[in-house]
């Protein structure tokens, strides 16, 4: 079954599938995770996409890293 980024529960464990979607769920996680001021940009959008295996933990350390 595949992972419904709109309401399946996301943590850090979660791997980006290639079904990945950028929806408000994976937004207030990564807002949880990273602050308040996070925001999706187009860096990482791509970044998060690219192919290489990753978990949401990951994604959230990257935008943490580009934006510290």
């Amino acid at each position: 079954m595949e992972f419904d980024w709109h309401r399946d529960t996301i943590v850090r464990e979660t791997p980006v599938t290639a079904n990945y979607r950028s929806t408000q769920n994976v937004r207030r996680f990564l807002k949880s995770h990273c602050g308040a001021s996070f925001k999706f940009d187009r860096s990482l959008m791509l970044w998060t996409r690219d192919g290489t295996e990753k978990t949401m933990g990951d994604v959230a350390d990257e935008w943490t890293k580009r934006n510290s």
